[in-house]
């Protein structure tokens, strides 16, 4: 029973909510009930950020009735399922911010239900066992205007529930026999063409090891798993619309403890990427990336190694809203969920990802200072760190030029002075080059009566506030600079291998990082003043051997274009 809650008062953020509330009102189909949902992965690759809006209906709708939300393998098809993937799907869940409590289940469990319920509909007269191989299946398909066709549909229940029997004793080779429900081969939606329930498949289960050799067609599993758990609503994506005349069909006519209610939404749609799991999978095993925790795959674990943040994802899903009908949505805004989160929980920090030598000439050799900088503007709590100050620094290379372009404000001899963040005021002199013209060292000067650290001291500069790190006490570390993975909005429109991004990764190597990050922790983020957010890689990374992935960019390219 539900725990007193008034579902009228429950404040209704999309449609599914309002046909929850109608079922669940005096009179409703589960009146009295607790609302129940279920989130069904099959464990056959990584969970996506498709997934991700799944997972968010489905567990969120259940909070917010105070309902419950039970987790379930749909492990139906034993061919390319694995363990890997049941352990990474758990861990992303949780790594989302929801959890199944003792409510985790696989669709196997119920194979032999499922297998009674079949016993049960042949012997109703409602499935046979049809001989037709996948080529005459579909030969004899018909069409809108021309009913399907099958010369076994008329066979005696006894004959069909024998053959049944023997498929599963192993008696018949894989696509000799199949289940077919037995509904109307008419019917304008072809989901109702007599559909298969039943294959021989002779392939080893994960769990269940050789006992099987048929097993059930997802559009069968489906509904009798929700009713064998007593589901409340079955929400699902939107292709399976057409499917639910099955899924009421099944469910009103096998012997189950319940009858859910299945309620479609529409999927998530995110331009530059690919978010079928068959080619993830062709990204995977064909090399193309690393992994399927490659930071540039829209995989769960793929983004929290390049360190998004759970927060964001749900913030992301959250703000799509759900409907009926299908939409892309900008990778930009999922950016910009992050960086919104980001810059209020990031410390900020100093790395230079291209450096090149600054001495300040005026400066005591074997000097050094300790500035203290803040930690995070929006967090004043978290107060400030120490930074030190010596005379020779690291600064980014494109803070330099030997000849200024017009409007630059940066260094140049002879230039205007600037300010070296938290620190003092300079003025370059000029430059140190090597053999071959490059500028491997900077010279400047400093204003000792420039308050070190307060930009308000009351000076006013023309040129630009720049970021450095002490050359005494550099951290070195490799920085990976991702970007999109496809060099089109939508891969999928022909060979999305053909639309590769050959620039997607950038491995800088030699970064100078400030000492504070010496303690850093995989999966930490940070920004990298006027850089960017970026996180410590979860995998590569080790104490000494620092690896830094860039999350997103300061600059919010979807704001921009609105």
């Amino acid at each position: 029973m539900s725990e007193n809650i008034n579902f009228e008062e429950v404040a209704s953020t999309n449609f599914i909510d309002d046909f929850v509330k109608e079922d669940m009102a005096v009179g409703g189909r589960t009146e009295g009930m607790k609302v129940h949902t279920r989130f069904p992965p099959e464990p056959n690759g990584y969970l996506h950020i498709g997934h991700a809006k799944a997972i968010y209906i489905d567990f969120g709708t259940a909070q917010r009735f105070g309902g419950i939300c039970n987790l379930r393998m749909d492990d139906t098809n034993p061919v390319k399922e694995d363990v890997e993937y049941v352990d990474a799907i758990k861990e992303d869940i949780h790594w989302l911010g929801y959890d199944w409590e003792d409510r985790f289940y696989y669709a196997s469990d119920y194979f032999e239900d499922m297998y009674r319920g079949a016993e049960e509909l042949i012997e109703k007269g409602l499935a046979y066992v049809c001989e037709l191989s996948p080529e005459q299946m579909k030969e004899m398909r018909g069409d809108l205007t021309t009913p399907a066709r099958s010369p076994y549909r008329d066979r005696p229940k006894e004959e069909s529930l024998d053959l049944f029997r023997r498929m599963r004793a192993g008696e018949f080779e894989d696509g000799k026999m199949t289940l077919r429900a037995k509904i109307d081969l008419a019917s304008g939606n072809f989901n109702m063409r007599d559909p298969v329930i039943y294959r021989i498949n002779h392939t080893a289960h994960h769990r269940t090891g050789e006992k099987w050799c048929i097993y059930p067609m997802y559009d069968y599993a489906h509904p009798f798993e929700d009713a064998m758990e007593c589901i409340t609503h079955s929400l699902c994506s939107l292709e399976f619309e057409d499917h639910r005349p099955f899924y009421d069909w099944v469910v009103q006519n096998v012997t189950l403890p319940s009858k859910p209610r299945q309620i479609e939404f529409a999927r998530l749609g995110i331009n530059n990427t690919v978010m079928s799991k068959r080619k993830l999978r062709a990204l995977v095993e064909g090399g193309y990336v690393a992994g399927w925790d490659d930071p540039r795959m829209p995989t769960l674990c793929g983004l929290r190694r390049r360190g998004y943040t759970p927060a964001s994802i749900r913030s992301f899903c959250e703000r799509n809203g759900v409907s009926k009908v299908n939409s892309t949505v900008e990778y930009a805004f999922l950016e910009h969920c992050l960086r919104e989160d980001l810059n209020l929980n990031a410390r900020r920090v100093m790395a230079v990802l291209e450096p090149v030598k600054l001495t300040i000439e005026n400066y005591p050799e074997g000097k050094s200072e300790i500035f203290q900088v803040e930690n995070n503007p929006n967090k004043p709590e978290e107060g400030t760190r120490p930074v030190t100050f010596s005379k020779h620094l690291y600064i980014e290379g494109e803070d330099f030029l030997e000849t200024p372009i017009p409007k630059y404000k940066r260094l140049f001899p002879d230039g205007p002075e600037c300010r070296l963040k938290g620190a003092y005021l300079i003025k370059c002199t000029g430059c140190v080059k090597d053999e071959t013209g490059k500028v491997v060292e900077i010279l400047a000067t400093y204003d000792p009566e420039s308050t070190g650290g307060n930009p308000a001291d009351g000076r006013k500069v023309k040129g630009a506030t720049i970021h450095w790190v002490d050359a005494e006490n550099a951290l070195d570390a490799e920085v990976r600079v991702y970007d999109n993975l496809f060099t089109v909005e939508n891969p999928d429109e022909g060979n999305f291998l053909d639309y590769l991004n050959a620039d997607s990764l950038t491995v800088l190597k030699g970064c100078k990082l400030e000492k504070s990050l010496e303690e850093a922790k995989p999966g930490e983020s940070f920004q990298f003043m006027r850089q960017g957010y970026f996180c410590v890689d979860n995998k590569d990374s080790a104490p000494g051997a620092l690896v830094f992935n860039r999350s997103v960019k300061l600059k919010d390219s979807f704001k921009a274009s609105k």
